[in-house]
């Protein structure tokens, strides 16, 4: 990758410049208490923070979190954001309680070297997220004045044409951090020549939100496994029922013909784990694929279905997986995502992990990350990277 990196930076030197770093701190808070649920993407980002306050840089860092409407909401604010990532950098984190306004500008103002400012979420202004190239570029202006160089860590927000992602490093010297220099270093043995053979997991709900990824794959790839609630779609493309399960209807034609132009590649579950209803203590039991009675509905793959999966996973030499097998956040139907987590750590292969729920589950069924070889941070960035789309972010960083 022809493109600057942190250690450019570093050996320009930067003991007193302001360095504005774009970090991807949307992580999943507490509906009730606020609290952090998973401070994976917190610590991803340490090590390029680490260096620019050890090498004496005035450290000012902004990110989103969640969906606000382009306006202050207490409820998205990253201030538990800050507190946590001063924890894990063992030092104070400044926090500006606005993004380019007067707390901003006086928090930015009053840092020392070796000191580390959060700015407020980014989604609180309209221009970050506008469509309009004059808006966002206008709120763009503003973030660049925060900083005499610009350094991009945020792999998770690289597909989005945001000020943050896009504007701003036009406007500064810009740098790719560690984190995504890894990212597209590790996705890019993907779409090079990956070892083989090449197996791909695919779960989630939805076929609509991966057919893009599965039509970039399919040519490429030597067994393409298939989970998660989507794979209701995918059974009833073979005319199997599916009860209650997910279904995108206008789908089915979509999955039959892709099963069509790959026979045999395309590895669909044989038992599922069904259930009465979508509840943690719902009577369920395991069924052939082929067997889901029309009342009921599937939240798992089911044991056969694992070994199967797990027999496919040990023959490997490059894994990439993204999206769990069920819903692995209710303990009675996380087997299979256990599962296939623990025959992919097993297998003697380079594993990713895809981000986004994958990257969660791993978490929250306490598995071993340093089994994978690399977890990404960004599912929706490392989908349309593998797509082979241009992302508005690393695009910006080869200006």
């Amino acid at each position: 990758m022809t493109i600057r990196n942190l250690d450019d930076l570093l050996a320009e030197g930067v003991s007193g410049r302001r360095v504005l770093v774009r970090a991807d701190l949307n992580v999943p808070l507490d509906k009730q208490t606020g609290d952090i649920t998973d401070d994976g993407r917190i610590r991803a980002v340490l090590p390029t923070l680490s260096a620019l306050v050890q090498a004496g840089a005035k450290v000012v860092v902004c990110s989103h979190l969640g969906r606000p409407k382009g306006a202050p909401d207490p409820q998205f604010s990253l201030r538990p954001v800050a507190g946590r990532l001063g924890e894990l950098l063992g030092a104070p984190v400044h926090f500006a309680e606005d993004t380019v306004g007067d707390s901003a500008r006086s928090t930015v103002a009053d840092l020392a070297d070796g000191q580390v400012a959060l700015l407020e979420n980014l989604r609180f202004n309209k221009g970050e997220t506008s469509k309009d190239d004059a808006e966002r570029g206008a709120f763009a202006d503003q973030l660049a004045a925060f900083g005499d160089a610009y350094v991009d860590d945020a792999f998770g927000a690289v597909h989005r044409k945001h000020a943050s992602v896009h504007d701003v490093p036009a406007r500064l010297p810009h740098y790719a951090g560690r984190l995504v220099l890894r990212e597209v270093e590790v996705l890019s043995r993907l779409t090079g020549s990956p070892e083989r053979p090449y197996v791909v997991v695919l779960g989630g709900s939805k076929v609509s939100d991966k057919l893009a990824v599965i039509e970039a794959l399919l040519p490429t790839v030597d067994r393409l496994l298939i989970g998660g609630g989507m794979c209701f779609t995918f059974l009833k493309a073979q005319g199997h029922e599916v009860g209650t399960s997910l279904l995108e209807k206008d789908m089915v034609e979509t999955c039959r013909n892709l099963m069509e132009r790959a026979p045999g590649k395309i590895m669909l579950p044989v038992d599922v784990v069904v259930a009465d209803a979508f509840a943690p203590d719902a009577a369920h039991d395991t069924v052939p694929a082929d067997g889901i009675p029309s009342h009921r509905l599937g939240l798992d793959i089911g044991p056969e279905t694992v070994a199967g999966f797990a027999a496919a996973l040990s023959q490997a030499k490059t894994v990439f997986w993204n999206g769990p097998m069920g819903v692995f956040e209710m303990a009675a139907f996380a087997n299979g995502t256990r599962g296939v987590a623990e025959a992919i750590t097993k297998a003697d292969a380079f594993s990713v992990v895809g981000g986004g729920d994958s990257a969660a589950a791993v978490r929250a069924l306490g598995l071993d990350e340093s089994s994978f070889g690399h977890i990404s941070t960004g599912g929706g960035a490392s989908l349309e990277y593998l797509e082979g789309k241009t992302l508005p972010g690393i695009a910006a960083l080869e200006n």
